[in-house]
């Protein structure tokens, strides 16, 4: 009896089905953009805003190669003294348990989540 269906039937309602799959998304994508836009921290106040300009000065020449400055070596030495030594206490890695007396609470009990299914 499952192959007496009608199958131009089956077949245009998965189209259709699938359609509307494609067509929501693409209205979802539109509707998420429009709602970044609006929400956007500039959108209300989309005025032109003059940056005053820094006078010019004159452009610093990089060391040569084999010529770095002092600045650039502390810099590098203290980033790998911070790498391989850690900036963090050495946390003890040993694992200790007391063991405790507990008094009796139905909170920890296991006994009344127990069902006797067995008659």
């Amino acid at each position: 009896m499952i192959l007496a269906a009608n199958w131009s039937h089956i077949w245009m309602v998965t189209l259709l089905g699938f359609c509307m799959v494609l067509v929501l998304l693409v209205v979802l994508i539109y509707f998420l953009r429009l709602f970044g836009v609006i929400m956007k921290p500039g959108a209300k106040s989309a005025k032109a805003v003059d940056i005053p300009r820094l006078p010019e000065s004159e452009p610093v020449a990089a060391p040569a190669a084999g010529q770095d400055d002092e600045g650039t070596m502390a810099a590098v030495a203290m980033a790998l003294h911070l790498y391989y030594h850690g900036v963090h206490d050495e946390e003890p890695t040993k694992i200790t348990l007391k063991r405790t007396d507990r008094r009796y609470s139905p909170w920890n009990s296991k006994l009344y989540g127990m069902n006797n299914l067995i008659r």
